[in-house]
């Protein structure tokens, strides 16, 4: 059993306590939401001649999110001297013009967190944008984001903490919330990214990139538990091609038909090669299945999280208690129309 809930770093926490986002962000601050998804479907295909796989997924927005709260600076900076930035910081945009800022903290998550901001989604939201936008000015970014969606959990927390960033920065350089190059950016980061500026329940085709149309979200009390590891993707779509499982077709018309979130089946393909990858997740799943209240149950994307839609909140709050107490990570959530968004 994982001791992790036990080990409590007090520096940590007392740092955390006296953080306050007006003192050290500046008085214009935005506070930005960054939601979990699950997809309640996920049906990979064929290899395409692009190298990608074929897949149709349903992702659905839920309660349990990220939060970011960020600022800029529209000024001169300069290099340290040697020319090398600490971990918390990296440089982008068309001119090397943008600075970034990076604080991450832990709100609960059960893995270490990525220690260089120049890896980071969120890094990465801003370095796109500030491109596309031809942003060729000075400018600082600070960004404080803490998380409490796990990583290598199949919830999406990087993609929904980078399409939070790009609404917060495009709000900060004037852009209206419409802009298409806002939309371009989260396109180039990747399918996730995209789903998160719109939020709520979304069919998405192809390979996942070209968005159907969206559903009547799931608003039903949801379960997540997680095992202790986690499972990449690129390793669950390898391990998927070594052992490929087709899709039903009455499956995929039921999805095609489906209007609301509520109708879409259970279903994804890649669970096989992530409980074989993670063994563990199998365990997770037996669990939840075997409980009355819990009215369906599925491996998330990749995984390593799987969820459980229960009968109500009290019931999904109990699963998650004894979760906890078999030392996994665990949250009770809802389903909710959510996308990522500014607070002010």
């Amino acid at each position: 059993m994982s001791q992790e809930p036990m080990n409590v770093n007090m520096m940590e926490a007392a740092r955390n306590a006296q953080w306050d986002p007006a003192r050290f962000l500046g008085p214009n601050h935005l506070r930005l939401l960054a939601p979990a998804k699950v997809n309640l479907f996920l049906g990979i295909g064929d290899v395409r001649p692009d190298g990608r796989h074929s897949a149709t997924t349903v992702m659905q927005a839920l309660g349990l999110h990220d939060t970011l709260y960020l600022n800029t600076r529209a000024e001169a900076w300069q290099w340290p001297d040697g020319g090398q930035l600490p971990s918390w910081q990296a440089v982008g945009g068309p001119d090397e013009n943008v600075l970034v800022t990076l604080d991450v903290t832990s709100k609960g998550t059960p893995l270490p967190l990525e220690a260089n901001t120049a890896d980071n989604l969120v890094f990465r939201a801003v370095d796109t944008l500030c491109r596309i936008a031809e942003w060729d000015a000075p400018l600082t970014v600070s960004i404080r984001l803490e998380k409490s969606i796990p990583h290598q959990a199949g919830l999406g927390g990087g993609s929904s903490d980078a399409a939070a960033t790009l609404v917060g920065l495009a709000q900060k350089l004037g852009l209206a919330a419409d802009d298409p190059r806002i939309a371009e950016a989260a396109r180039a980061l990747g399918t996730d990214v995209a789903f998160f500026l719109q939020g709520g329940a979304t069919l998405l085709d192809g390979a996942g990139e070209s968005f159907v149309r969206s559903l009547t979200p799931l608003k039903a009390p949801i379960v997540l538990v997680k095992p202790e590891g986690g499972v990449s993707t690129a390793a669950a779509y390898q391990a998927f091609d070594q052992q490929p499982e087709a899709v039903p077709p009455a499956l995929l018309a039921q999805v095609e038909a489906a209007e609301a979130a509520a109708q879409v089946p259970l279903f994804n393909n890649l669970t096989s090669p992530a409980e074989r990858l993670l063994p563990e997740i199998a365990d997770v799943t037996a669990t939840l299945s075997a409980d009355p209240a819990v009215e369906g149950c599925l491996l998330s994307g990749s995984g390593a999280c799987v969820f459980a839609i229960a009968k109500t909140s009290a019931d999904a709050t109990r699963l998650a208690v004894e979760a906890a107490n078999r030392g996994w990570w665990a949250r009770a959530t809802s389903g909710s129309p959510l996308r990522a968004c500014a607070l002010g």
